[in-house]
């Protein structure tokens, strides 16, 4: 991955990694972007709109993973442990809060194929989806490339170490701050 961000095709391999990671590839796109963006900074934000392009992409295709192969696969085994209650519950809960679990896992570590995915298996609204997948994957890509424009390789081991679980505890403060202001 790291020998292809350096060469010629250093932009397909980026779409092609971006894209496969979004529906069932488990490598992310980061491992590409990084090098890239610190080895061509003036070209940051466009390799971050290309990663975002090709995540949201291949979105579409892990939702189309779950519209088509959920009776398939995936609802055999749900009635065989008498779980369709539990799934339709499920389902419900992800109709109301389905742009913000597709945002937060967008901008997460969380693998954001399952997220794809299970957007297409309950038929998350493809509008919903598809804004909380630009926003999240685009935020994401963006921030990253910013970050390693302003501050070069240093930041890199920084991302590397910690943007996963400051991205979370952004989630959370977001998140609690919309319940707070709801519930008071």
């Amino acid at each position: 991955m790291l020998e292809l961000s350096e060469g010629k095709g250093a932009m397909m391999a980026l779409f092609a990694v971006a894209f496969a990671e979004s529906s069932f590839f488990p490598i992310p796109p980061d491992i590409m972007l990084v090098p890239m963006v610190l080895a061509t900074p003036k070209k940051a934000y466009k390799i971050a709109l290309f990663a975002t392009l090709a995540s949201v992409l291949g979105g579409y295709f892990g939702y189309l993973i779950g519209a088509v192969f959920f009776d398939l696969i995936a609802r055999p085994l749900i009635e065989f442990y008498h779980a369709m209650p539990k799934f339709e519950k499920f389902q419900e809960y992800y109709q109301m809060y389905g742009a913000w679990i597709v945002f937060g896992a967008g901008l997460t570590p969380f693998p954001y194929k399952i997220i794809t995915i299970a957007s297409g298996a309950v038929h998350l609204d493809l509008i919903v989806f598809t804004v909380a997948s630009v926003l999240a994957r685009g935020g994401r890509f963006f921030i990253v490339a910013w970050l390693l424009k302003k501050y070069g390789a240093p930041m890199k081991t920084f991302i590397e170490k910690n943007l996963g679980w400051l991205t979370v505890l952004f989630l959370i403060f977001l998140i609690g701050g919309f319940a707070v202001l709801k519930y008071l």
